[in-house]
């Protein structure tokens, strides 16, 4: 599996590549951080973001995208602007057939740190000890953007037997609402019969 982490943001975007091996096995084949200038209009940071994306997109091909969610902060605006790069590179990763799975921070601290609370330094840690690395990836967005990939590696069979159970219960749910449908059908064709036969039976008397 070939993952591209995504740590979204309009300032810094960090974005990694980790290729997933037998059991546990992770190895980093690349990491990049994308800058774009507060003062630059809006539609340009996005689009040299998605450009930047598309870019690696086309030249690694991952199996996979892996964003972090955006929850909500005391700043709305950053919040806003990183949902925005995020969404963007989903988007080119989705008109190339790539699938997009979104982890939340709790979610990738967990997975590398087994702890949801871990700070930046922890994590950072955790992935140079995972990767192997000898100096921390810097700034802090590249490190992130590891750890995303790391955790989807590590996630990925979880996700997909969860994906085949949600598929299994709505395989299911459908079958068992058909029952229900045929139930009610049969039902109604017996009473209209029922009332059928009454009628006959009133007018013989």
């Amino acid at each position: 599996m070939r993952v591209m982490g995504v740590d979204p943001g309009l300032t810094r975007c960090g974005l990694s590549l980790i290729e997933g091996g037998v059991g546990r096995t992770v190895v980093a084949l690349d990491v990049d951080v994308v800058r774009t200038p507060a003062d630059m209009d809006l539609a340009q940071r996005l689009l040299r973001i998605s450009e930047a994306a598309e870019y690696w997109l086309d030249t690694h091909k991952p199996s996979v995208v892996a964003i972090e969610r955006v929850f909500a902060q005391h700043n709305v605006r950053t919040a806003m602007g990183t949902a925005q790069a995020g969404g963007v590179i989903a988007l080119a990763a989705a008109r190339r057939g790539i699938d997009v799975c979104f982890h939340t921070p709790s979610e990738v601290k967990a997975a590398v740190t087994g702890n949801g609370s871990a700070d930046k330094a922890q994590v950072t840690a955790m992935v140079m000890r995972i990767l192997g690395l000898q100096t921390a990836p810097t700034p802090a967005d590249a490190a992130d953007a590891l750890a995303l990939g790391i955790c989807h590696c590590w996630r990925a069979p979880m996700i997909a037997r969860m994906a085949k159970a949600e598929a299994m219960a709505a395989e299911q749910k459908r079958k068992y609402d058909a029952r229900l449908a045929e139930e009610r059908k049969a039902r109604a064709v017996v009473a209209r019969k029922i009332e059928k036969l009454a009628k006959k039976e009133a007018g013989a008397r």
